[in-house]
Protein backbone atom coordinates (compact mmCIF):
# COMPACT_ATOMS: atom_id res chain seq x y z
CA UNK A 1 0.00 0.00 0.00
CA UNK A 2 1.24 3.25 -0.89
CA UNK A 3 0.29 6.73 1.22
CA UNK A 4 1.68 10.38 -0.12
CA UNK A 5 2.48 12.90 2.08
CA UNK A 6 4.33 15.74 1.05
CA UNK A 7 4.08 17.81 4.03
CA UNK A 8 7.33 16.81 5.21
CA UNK A 9 10.46 15.35 3.53
CA UNK A 10 10.25 11.81 5.30
CA UNK A 11 9.29 7.96 4.70
CA UNK A 12 8.17 5.05 6.64
CA UNK A 13 8.21 1.60 5.18
CA UNK A 14 6.13 -0.09 7.07
CA UNK A 15 6.00 -4.20 7.21
CA UNK A 16 3.36 -6.46 9.02
CA UNK A 17 4.31 -9.82 9.14
CA UNK A 18 0.97 -11.79 10.16
CA UNK A 19 2.55 -13.57 13.29
CA UNK A 20 1.93 -12.98 16.67
CA UNK A 21 1.99 -14.98 19.39
CA UNK A 22 -1.76 -16.47 18.39
CA UNK A 23 0.18 -18.46 15.75
CA UNK A 24 2.24 -20.17 18.39
CA UNK A 25 1.41 -24.05 19.48
CA UNK A 26 1.64 -25.44 22.94
CA UNK A 27 5.31 -26.19 24.07
CA UNK A 28 6.58 -23.30 21.10
CA UNK A 29 5.47 -20.12 22.95
CA UNK A 30 7.48 -16.56 22.77
CA UNK A 31 8.64 -17.61 19.35
CA UNK A 32 7.06 -14.36 17.71
CA UNK A 33 8.75 -11.88 20.34
CA UNK A 34 11.97 -14.06 20.06
CA UNK A 35 11.71 -13.11 15.70
CA UNK A 36 10.89 -9.48 17.05
CA UNK A 37 14.62 -9.18 18.43
CA UNK A 38 16.22 -11.75 15.96
CA UNK A 39 15.44 -9.66 13.14
CA UNK A 40 18.27 -6.92 14.05
CA UNK A 41 20.85 -10.07 14.04
CA UNK A 42 21.85 -9.85 10.40
CA UNK A 43 21.45 -11.48 7.14
CA UNK A 44 23.41 -11.64 3.98
CA UNK A 45 24.50 -8.40 3.48
CA UNK A 46 23.69 -6.98 6.86
CA UNK A 47 25.91 -7.35 9.70
CA UNK A 48 24.28 -7.74 12.94
CA UNK A 49 23.29 -5.15 14.43
CA UNK A 50 24.00 -3.04 11.32
CA UNK A 51 20.21 -2.33 10.31
CA UNK A 52 20.20 -0.23 13.43
CA UNK A 53 23.40 1.93 12.08
CA UNK A 54 22.39 1.91 9.02
CA UNK A 55 18.88 3.53 9.16
CA UNK A 56 19.91 6.25 12.24
CA UNK A 57 23.15 7.05 10.42
CA UNK A 58 21.22 8.44 7.37
CA UNK A 59 18.80 10.41 10.36
CA UNK A 60 16.06 7.80 10.75
CA UNK A 61 14.42 5.79 13.38
CA UNK A 62 13.08 2.34 13.98
CA UNK A 63 11.63 -0.08 15.86
CA UNK A 64 9.04 -3.27 15.95
CA UNK A 65 7.22 -4.35 18.31
CA UNK A 66 4.70 -7.94 18.87
CA UNK A 67 1.34 -8.49 19.05
CA UNK A 68 -1.33 -10.86 19.59
CA UNK A 69 -2.17 -10.94 15.58
CA UNK A 70 1.12 -9.85 13.77
CA UNK A 71 4.17 -8.20 14.70
CA UNK A 72 5.49 -4.81 12.72
CA UNK A 73 8.88 -3.24 11.70
CA UNK A 74 9.25 0.12 10.72
CA UNK A 75 11.73 2.53 10.15
CA UNK A 76 11.02 6.26 9.19
CA UNK A 77 13.98 7.82 7.22
CA UNK A 78 14.51 10.47 4.80
CA UNK A 79 13.21 10.40 1.31
CA UNK A 80 16.24 10.06 -0.20
CA UNK A 81 16.64 6.97 1.79
CA UNK A 82 13.91 4.95 0.53
CA UNK A 83 16.08 2.60 -1.18
CA UNK A 84 17.93 1.66 2.24
CA UNK A 85 15.12 1.03 4.12
CA UNK A 86 13.32 -1.50 1.53
CA UNK A 87 16.24 -2.91 0.62
CA UNK A 88 16.88 -3.58 4.94
CA UNK A 89 13.42 -5.11 5.11
CA UNK A 90 13.82 -7.18 1.93
CA UNK A 91 17.35 -8.24 2.59
CA UNK A 92 16.54 -9.69 6.49
CA UNK A 93 12.98 -11.23 4.72
CA UNK A 94 15.02 -13.50 2.21
CA UNK A 95 18.27 -14.16 4.36
CA UNK A 96 17.95 -13.52 8.19
CA UNK A 97 20.94 -15.08 9.88
CA UNK A 98 19.16 -17.97 11.96
CA UNK A 99 21.48 -19.61 14.04
CA UNK A 100 22.93 -21.09 16.87
CA UNK A 101 24.24 -18.17 18.32
CA UNK A 102 21.93 -15.33 17.35
CA UNK A 103 19.43 -17.93 18.75
CA UNK A 104 21.25 -18.24 22.33
CA UNK A 105 22.40 -14.62 22.88
CA UNK A 106 18.54 -13.44 21.73
CA UNK A 107 16.95 -15.92 23.98
CA UNK A 108 18.77 -14.67 27.02
CA UNK A 109 17.77 -10.76 25.57
CA UNK A 110 14.26 -12.03 25.67
CA UNK A 111 14.17 -13.59 28.89
CA UNK A 112 15.92 -10.06 30.83
CA UNK A 113 13.34 -8.26 29.11
CA UNK A 114 10.76 -10.85 30.28
CA UNK A 115 12.41 -10.47 33.98
CA UNK A 116 12.23 -6.37 33.73
CA UNK A 117 9.20 -5.55 32.64
CA UNK A 118 6.89 -8.91 34.05
CA UNK A 119 8.38 -10.55 37.17
CA UNK A 120 9.98 -7.15 38.55
CA UNK A 121 7.14 -4.36 37.89
CA UNK A 122 4.74 -4.35 40.54
CA UNK A 123 1.30 -5.76 39.33
CA UNK A 124 2.79 -6.45 35.72
CA UNK A 125 2.49 -10.43 36.13
CA UNK A 126 -0.91 -10.29 37.61
CA UNK A 127 -2.04 -7.97 34.60
CA UNK A 128 -0.67 -9.45 31.81
CA UNK A 129 -1.67 -13.69 33.44
CA UNK A 130 -5.17 -11.34 33.14
CA UNK A 131 -5.39 -11.04 29.64
CA UNK A 132 -4.81 -14.71 28.47
CA UNK A 133 -7.01 -16.52 32.06
CA UNK A 134 -10.52 -15.24 30.31
CA UNK A 135 -9.56 -17.96 27.21
CA UNK A 136 -9.06 -21.08 27.89
CA UNK A 137 -5.52 -22.77 26.92
CA UNK A 138 -7.07 -26.14 25.50
CA UNK A 139 -9.75 -24.08 23.30
CA UNK A 140 -8.10 -21.38 22.28
CA UNK A 141 -4.26 -21.12 23.07
CA UNK A 142 -3.96 -18.32 20.55
CA UNK A 143 -5.00 -16.05 23.11
CA UNK A 144 -4.75 -17.91 26.59
CA UNK A 145 -1.18 -18.06 26.85
CA UNK A 146 1.56 -15.31 27.46
CA UNK A 147 1.42 -12.61 24.71
CA UNK A 148 5.31 -13.10 25.68
CA UNK A 149 5.65 -16.68 25.99
CA UNK A 150 7.17 -18.88 28.63
CA UNK A 151 10.27 -19.11 29.97
CA UNK A 152 10.16 -23.06 29.65
CA UNK A 153 9.14 -23.10 26.12
CA UNK A 154 12.32 -20.47 25.44
CA UNK A 155 14.81 -22.43 27.07
CA UNK A 156 14.39 -25.84 25.18
CA UNK A 157 13.25 -24.15 21.92
CA UNK A 158 15.99 -25.58 19.10
CA UNK A 159 17.28 -23.57 16.36
CA UNK A 160 15.61 -26.09 14.02
CA UNK A 161 12.18 -25.30 15.50
CA UNK A 162 12.65 -21.52 15.37
CA UNK A 163 14.11 -22.08 11.61
CA UNK A 164 11.07 -23.90 10.11
CA UNK A 165 8.89 -20.67 12.46
CA UNK A 166 11.13 -18.04 10.40
CA UNK A 167 10.40 -19.67 6.91
CA UNK A 168 6.64 -20.20 7.50
CA UNK A 169 5.84 -16.89 8.84
CA UNK A 170 8.55 -14.31 7.91
CA UNK A 171 7.71 -14.93 3.74
CA UNK A 172 5.94 -12.27 1.29
CA UNK A 173 2.67 -13.90 1.19
CA UNK A 174 2.11 -13.55 5.13
CA UNK A 175 2.91 -9.60 4.78
CA UNK A 176 1.78 -6.27 3.59
CA UNK A 177 3.68 -3.57 3.06
CA UNK A 178 3.15 0.69 3.85
CA UNK A 179 5.24 3.25 2.31
CA UNK A 180 3.75 6.33 3.91
CA UNK A 181 5.05 9.54 3.03
CA UNK A 182 7.32 11.81 0.82
CA UNK A 183 8.52 9.59 -2.01
CA UNK A 184 7.41 9.01 -5.82
CA UNK A 185 4.33 6.36 -6.34
CA UNK A 186 6.10 5.24 -9.68
CA UNK A 187 9.83 4.52 -7.84
CA UNK A 188 8.33 3.22 -4.79
CA UNK A 189 6.65 0.30 -7.22
CA UNK A 190 10.07 -0.08 -9.02
CA UNK A 191 12.19 -0.54 -5.56
CA UNK A 192 9.86 -2.87 -4.20
CA UNK A 193 9.97 -5.02 -7.10
CA UNK A 194 13.55 -4.64 -7.19
CA UNK A 195 14.27 -5.52 -4.01
CA UNK A 196 11.77 -7.71 -2.91
CA UNK A 197 10.47 -9.62 -5.95
CA UNK A 198 13.01 -12.73 -5.74
CA UNK A 199 12.17 -13.58 -2.59
CA UNK A 200 10.26 -16.79 -2.42
CA UNK A 201 6.63 -17.22 -0.84
CA UNK A 202 6.32 -19.95 1.72
CA UNK A 203 3.55 -22.19 2.29
CA UNK A 204 0.43 -20.65 3.57
CA UNK A 205 0.40 -20.63 7.03
CA UNK A 206 -2.48 -22.50 9.26
CA UNK A 207 -5.34 -20.66 10.46
CA UNK A 208 -5.70 -19.20 13.93
CA UNK A 209 -7.97 -20.92 16.34
CA UNK A 210 -9.94 -20.12 18.81
CA UNK A 211 -12.99 -21.57 20.33
CA UNK A 212 -14.40 -19.01 22.80
CA UNK A 213 -17.69 -18.29 24.16
CA UNK A 214 -19.06 -15.04 25.85
CA UNK A 215 -20.59 -15.60 29.40
CA UNK A 216 -18.14 -18.28 30.72
CA UNK A 217 -15.37 -16.49 32.53
CA UNK A 218 -16.88 -15.53 35.69
CA UNK A 219 -14.53 -16.08 38.53
CA UNK A 220 -11.89 -14.76 40.60
CA UNK A 221 -8.55 -14.95 41.20
CA UNK A 222 -6.06 -13.56 43.83
CA UNK A 223 -2.29 -13.07 43.77
CA UNK A 224 0.73 -12.62 45.84
CA UNK A 225 3.02 -9.66 44.10
CA UNK A 226 6.52 -9.27 45.76
CA UNK A 227 7.19 -5.95 44.29
CA UNK A 228 3.19 -4.08 45.11
CA UNK A 229 3.59 -2.80 48.70
CA UNK A 230 0.01 -1.71 48.32
CA UNK A 231 -3.08 -3.90 47.44
CA UNK A 232 -4.57 -3.48 44.02
CA UNK A 233 -8.10 -5.34 42.50
CA UNK A 234 -8.71 -5.11 38.67
CA UNK A 235 -11.09 -6.32 36.30
CA UNK A 236 -10.66 -8.29 32.98
CA UNK A 237 -13.57 -8.50 30.40
CA UNK A 238 -13.19 -10.58 26.97
CA UNK A 239 -14.36 -7.94 24.59
CA UNK A 240 -15.33 -8.73 20.67
CA UNK A 241 -13.28 -8.35 17.97
CA UNK A 242 -12.34 -5.06 16.42
CA UNK A 243 -14.33 -6.44 12.91
CA UNK A 244 -17.16 -6.83 15.02
CA UNK A 245 -20.31 -4.42 14.90
CA UNK A 246 -20.83 -3.94 18.73
CA UNK A 247 -16.79 -3.08 19.02
CA UNK A 248 -17.16 0.94 19.03
CA UNK A 249 -20.13 0.96 21.08
CA UNK A 250 -17.74 -1.11 23.49
CA UNK A 251 -14.94 0.98 22.71
CA UNK A 252 -16.84 4.37 24.34
CA UNK A 253 -18.55 2.32 26.90
CA UNK A 254 -15.34 1.60 28.42
CA UNK A 255 -14.01 4.50 27.85
CA UNK A 256 -16.54 6.13 29.66
CA UNK A 257 -15.95 3.51 32.98
CA UNK A 258 -11.81 4.06 33.41
CA UNK A 259 -10.35 6.82 30.42
CA UNK A 260 -9.27 9.79 32.24
CA UNK A 261 -9.99 11.94 35.00
CA UNK A 262 -13.33 12.43 34.65
CA UNK A 263 -13.85 8.41 33.37
CA UNK A 264 -16.55 6.82 36.26
CA UNK A 265 -14.00 4.90 38.14
CA UNK A 266 -11.67 7.89 38.93
CA UNK A 267 -14.81 10.29 39.70
CA UNK A 268 -16.22 7.43 42.31
CA UNK A 269 -13.11 5.52 43.39
CA UNK A 270 -10.37 8.33 43.46
CA UNK A 271 -12.53 11.65 44.03
CA UNK A 272 -15.69 10.70 45.96
CA UNK A 273 -15.18 7.68 47.99
CA UNK A 274 -11.20 8.09 48.28
CA UNK A 275 -10.86 4.07 47.82
CA UNK A 276 -8.46 4.27 45.64
CA UNK A 277 -4.97 6.29 44.79
CA UNK A 278 -5.31 5.72 41.28
CA UNK A 279 -7.62 4.12 38.57
CA UNK A 280 -6.57 3.19 34.98
CA UNK A 281 -7.65 0.81 32.15
CA UNK A 282 -6.95 0.17 28.70
CA UNK A 283 -7.97 -2.05 25.75
CA UNK A 284 -6.70 -4.59 23.09
CA UNK A 285 -8.67 -5.04 20.07
CA UNK A 286 -7.64 -7.86 18.10
CA UNK A 287 -9.36 -9.83 14.97
CA UNK A 288 -10.39 -12.38 17.44
CA UNK A 289 -11.62 -11.66 20.87
CA UNK A 290 -9.94 -8.87 23.03
CA UNK A 291 -9.44 -8.23 26.48
CA UNK A 292 -10.39 -4.64 28.63
CA UNK A 293 -8.76 -4.10 31.82
CA UNK A 294 -9.18 -1.85 35.18
CA UNK A 295 -7.14 -1.37 37.90
CA UNK A 296 -7.36 0.42 40.65
CA UNK A 297 -4.94 0.67 43.55
CA UNK A 298 -6.36 0.84 47.17
CA UNK A 299 -5.61 3.74 49.57
CA UNK A 300 -4.19 3.60 52.76
CA UNK A 301 -6.49 1.35 55.00
CA UNK A 302 -9.20 0.59 52.19
CA UNK A 303 -9.82 -2.94 52.03
CA UNK A 304 -9.92 -4.80 48.77
CA UNK A 305 -13.12 -5.90 49.07
CA UNK A 306 -14.72 -2.51 49.42
CA UNK A 307 -12.43 -1.37 45.90
CA UNK A 308 -14.08 -4.34 44.08
CA UNK A 309 -17.29 -3.60 45.56
CA UNK A 310 -17.21 0.15 44.29
CA UNK A 311 -16.05 -1.36 40.90
CA UNK A 312 -18.95 -3.45 40.28
CA UNK A 313 -21.47 -0.90 41.38
CA UNK A 314 -19.76 1.07 38.32
CA UNK A 315 -19.67 -1.40 35.66
CA UNK A 316 -23.21 -1.84 36.49
CA UNK A 317 -24.87 1.12 36.50
CA UNK A 318 -23.43 1.33 32.13
CA UNK A 319 -25.50 -2.02 32.19
CA UNK A 320 -28.61 -1.21 34.46
CA UNK A 321 -29.13 2.56 33.70
CA UNK A 322 -29.29 4.88 30.67
CA UNK A 323 -26.17 6.84 29.80
CA UNK A 324 -26.59 10.63 29.58
CA UNK A 325 -25.74 11.41 26.01
CA UNK A 326 -23.04 14.24 27.13
CA UNK A 327 -20.97 11.06 28.26
CA UNK A 328 -21.50 9.84 25.08
CA UNK A 329 -20.61 12.72 23.30
CA UNK A 330 -17.40 13.02 25.08
CA UNK A 331 -16.28 9.78 24.74
CA UNK A 332 -16.45 10.41 21.19
CA UNK A 333 -14.96 13.38 21.12
CA UNK A 334 -12.01 11.12 22.84
CA UNK A 335 -12.00 8.59 19.83
CA UNK A 336 -11.99 10.86 17.46
CA UNK A 337 -9.16 13.07 18.84
CA UNK A 338 -7.08 9.82 19.42
CA UNK A 339 -7.67 9.06 15.84
CA UNK A 340 -6.54 12.13 14.56
CA UNK A 341 -3.57 12.42 17.11
CA UNK A 342 -2.74 8.92 15.58
CA UNK A 343 -2.49 9.81 12.15
CA UNK A 344 -0.49 12.94 12.12
CA UNK A 345 2.67 11.17 11.48
CA UNK A 346 3.60 8.92 8.57
CA UNK A 347 4.11 6.23 10.99
CA UNK A 348 0.55 6.59 12.12
CA UNK A 349 -1.15 6.56 9.11
CA UNK A 350 0.96 3.35 8.09
CA UNK A 351 -0.03 1.61 11.00
CA UNK A 352 -3.82 2.36 10.13
CA UNK A 353 -3.59 1.39 6.92
CA UNK A 354 -2.35 -1.85 8.18
CA UNK A 355 -4.94 -2.37 10.78
CA UNK A 356 -8.16 -1.77 8.77
CA UNK A 357 -6.68 -4.59 5.83
CA UNK A 358 -5.35 -6.92 8.54
CA UNK A 359 -7.70 -6.43 11.79
CA UNK A 360 -10.61 -5.02 10.48
CA UNK A 361 -9.96 -7.24 6.67
CA UNK A 362 -11.72 -4.10 4.84
CA UNK A 363 -9.14 -1.38 3.79
CA UNK A 364 -12.05 1.22 3.34
CA UNK A 365 -12.32 0.86 7.31
CA UNK A 366 -9.47 3.45 7.39
CA UNK A 367 -12.27 5.93 6.14
CA UNK A 368 -14.99 4.71 7.99
CA UNK A 369 -13.95 3.89 11.02
CA UNK A 370 -14.86 7.17 12.55
CA UNK A 371 -18.23 6.91 11.34
CA UNK A 372 -18.84 3.60 13.19
CA UNK A 373 -17.98 5.59 16.35
CA UNK A 374 -20.34 8.68 15.99
CA UNK A 375 -23.38 6.64 14.92
CA UNK A 376 -23.19 4.68 18.55
CA UNK A 377 -26.26 5.82 20.60
CA UNK A 378 -26.57 5.47 24.17
CA UNK A 379 -28.87 2.50 23.60
CA UNK A 380 -26.02 0.94 22.20
CA UNK A 381 -23.95 1.70 24.67
CA UNK A 382 -26.62 -0.18 27.71
CA UNK A 383 -27.00 -2.97 24.95
CA UNK A 384 -23.12 -3.96 24.85
CA UNK A 385 -23.01 -3.17 28.14
CA UNK A 386 -25.15 -5.84 29.16
CA UNK A 387 -23.85 -8.27 27.07
CA UNK A 388 -20.02 -8.03 27.16
CA UNK A 389 -19.95 -6.06 31.09
CA UNK A 390 -21.94 -8.52 32.90
CA UNK A 391 -20.59 -10.33 35.84
CA UNK A 392 -20.46 -13.88 34.30
CA UNK A 393 -17.98 -11.92 31.47
CA UNK A 394 -15.67 -10.74 34.96
CA UNK A 395 -12.12 -11.91 35.83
Amino acid sequence: MLSEDHSTPIVTVNLWYHVGSANEVPGRSGFAHLFEHMMFQGSANVRKAEHFQLVERSGGGLNASTNWDFTNYYQTVPSNRLNLALWLEADRMRSLAVNQENLDNQRQAVQEELRLRIDNQPYARAIWEGFSQPFDSTGCFAYGHLLAGSMQDLDSARVEDVHAFFRQYYAPNNATLVVAGDFDPGEARRLIEQFFGGVPRQSDAPPTRCEFRFGSVGRRVERTDRNANIPAVSFFFPSPPRSDPDAPAFDLVTSILYDGESSRLNRRLVRAERAALAVQGFGFQRRGPGVVFSLAVANAGVPTARIEELMAEEVAKLWADSIPHAELVKAQNQARAAAIRDRQTTFGKAEALQAALFIDGDLESVNTEMERYLRVSTADLRRVAQRYLAPENRL
